[in-house]
């Protein structure tokens, strides 16, 4: 797709192991709903990049805009540069790996999948979090509600090295990352929390 001009919903919808590359800048919605295909976008994307993404994969080799893999079920959604505000809001089972930083309220109401952030995380990472896991290398300005660090084990380490060397970024290591999941306090309702979770 050359000339793209930050048109929205540019190879949205494929089902099909076809290979797109996008020469510029994607709008809204690019590789919505992907299925199978291989898609490139050489510049950044807008909201909702791989939203609802299935299979496949997907690489964004700028920057990406809000709600990046949002409800993602499968597949691998790769951006090199930093994503902003609700990267991989409701993740169902994707797995997102970001070369950068990630904007505030990322990873919210994540349910499964994981997510891979190679700098910075903003404010409330992790809110409401189900069963997703979350790998942060470099600081974290909050947590959200319910979640929490823990310890590396050696099958997270397995995991973050696997993730990076399919992204592209080996150059990182995978005893540098903190892990972020559920405490799983959310999970039932408690009258007597009096809301302070």
């Amino acid at each position: 797709v050359h000339h793209p001009d930050g048109a929205h919903n540019i190879a949205a919808g494929l089902n099909a192991p076809v290979k797109v590359v996008v020469h510029g800048h994607a709008g809204y919605y690019a590789a919505g709903m992907n299925m199978h295909a291989d898609i490139t976008i050489e510049g950044s994307a807008g909201t909702g990049v791989a939203e609802n993404m299935m299979s496949g994969r997907v690489h964004v080799k700028g920057f990406a805009s809000n709600s990046a893999g949002a409800s993602a079920h499968g597949g691998l959604l790769v951006i090199d540069g930093n994503a902003a505000l609700r990267c991989g809001i409701s993740l169902k089972g994707g797995d997102i790996v970001v070369g950068g930083s990630v904007g505030s309220f990322s990873a919210f109401m994540a349910q499964a999948g994981r997510m891979v952030v190679c700098g910075d995380a903003g404010d409330g990472l992790g809110d409401s979090l189900y069963e997703a896991v979350l790998y942060v290398k470099g600081s974290i300005q909050s947590l959200g509600a319910d979640a929490q660090i823990e310890p590396m084990g050696e099958a997270d380490l397995k995991t973050v090295t696997d993730l990076l060397a399919q992204a592209g970024f080996s150059q990182h290591k995978a005893a540098d990352f903190k892990r972020v999941a559920s405490k799983r306090e959310l999970y039932h309702w408690n009258a007597d929390a009096n809301q302070e979770y």
